[in-house]
């Protein structure tokens, strides 16, 4: 008698809890919200992170407090984001590292990530694309009168194993974008890795190498002031934020793609009204002109899209770099 009334009880109370449970998400944000930011203070990740974040901030009527959360290539932060409650209240700025590369790079070496960027996560939103520029030392084009991408091509094949591009490390996107670069044109690249971009753009500069695929931001000023070649930036269509420099895929390589990106994610299984109310901010927020600026002037093209155009996104991103890491046996230790 007393297990049926109990039974009864817990009956009765089902409704009670999903009509509560659906009424905070009514109500949701009603406290702090936590944006985990997996690299360090001062980046461009922390600062587009900040930027979007304060203006969510103001909408949604809640504090949303930035956590650097650095190291392991973005892999600490994700890491407490995948472990943390689907509530709506813990959000990862990710990027094409955590969610595009460092699986299948991390296992090809025999290693393991602490997480599953697929299965951990919900995704939320794309908030930014950045894509890469193709940038050569000015006296390695002229002496080998190189003027575009089909020029590059056509020297490099000619000379197999003699160009040399840089990269700011084993398996980053700059190292990764060449890879795709050379297997699609069917070059043999002598690859240098370096300890960060700046390295390997001191020695882009003084000729040491021959070019690089950089991140817009950072190669601009030197675009600009001729110090450095620009044949092409690696996005599928032209950059907003890079309008006079053509695609790799204009220039002459077909369906050539290499962008980085950052994007908003929610642990796995938080609810998808909440997740919808998070996109629509984001999508508001990256529609202002000031933030379309400010994002643009750093060489960023603001998303647009909803979570469901997110996550193909994703799916398309990292089936493409994990058969070129497979292909090519690109790997971390």
């Amino acid at each position: 008698m007393k297990r049926r009334t109990l039974l009864q009880a817990t009956a009765a109370l089902a409704p009670s809890l999903a009509t509560q449970w659906a009424q905070a998400q009514d109500k949701y944000p009603n406290k702090p919200i936590t944006w985990v930011c997996p690299y360090a203070a001062g980046g461009n990740a922390d600062s587009r992170s900040r930027q979007v974040a304060k203006a969510m901030s103001t909408i949604l009527g809640q504090p949303i407090i930035i956590d650097n959360k650095a190291g392991a290539g973005g892999n600490i932060g994700a890491e407490i984001v995948a472990k943390s409650a689907p509530d709506g209240y813990t959000w990862l700025m990710a990027s094409v590292g955590t969610h595009g590369i460092n699986l299948p790079l991390y296992t090809q070496g025999g290693g393991k990530l602490p997480f599953d960027p697929i299965k951990d996560f919900t995704p939320i939103s794309l908030v930014a694309e950045l894509p890469n520029v193709l940038v050569l030392n000015p006296e390695f084009a002229a002496k080998n009168n190189i003027n575009t991408v089909n020029d590059l091509i056509a020297y490099a094949k000619a000379n197999p194993g003699k160009v040399r591009y840089g990269s700011s490390g084993p398996g980053s996107a700059s190292h990764l974008a060449g890879e795709l670069f050379a297997s699609m044109a069917g070059l043999e690249l002598l690859h240098v890795p370096y300890k960060g971009t700046g390295q390997a753009l001191t020695d882009l500069l003084a000729g040491h190498i021959d070019l690089m695929f950089a991140p817009a931001q950072t190669v601009m000023p030197q675009i600009e002031s001729g110090k450095l070649i620009a044949l092409a930036q690696t996005g599928a269509k032209r950059s907003e934020a890079l309008p006079n420099i053509p695609t790799v895929i204009e220039a002459g390589l077909s369906g050539y793609s290499a962008v980085g990106w950052f994007g908003l994610f929610a642990p796995a299984n938080t609810p998808k009204s909440v997740v919808q109310k998070i996109n629509q901010t984001v999508m508001f927020v990256l529609s202002q002109d000031r933030i379309r600026k400010a994002m643009l002037e750093r060489g960023s093209d603001p998303a647009s899209g909803s979570a469901d155009d997110f996550a193909a996104f994703l799916r398309s991103d990292q089936s493409k770099w994990a058969k070129l890491i497979k292909e090519n046996k690109v790997a971390v230790q």
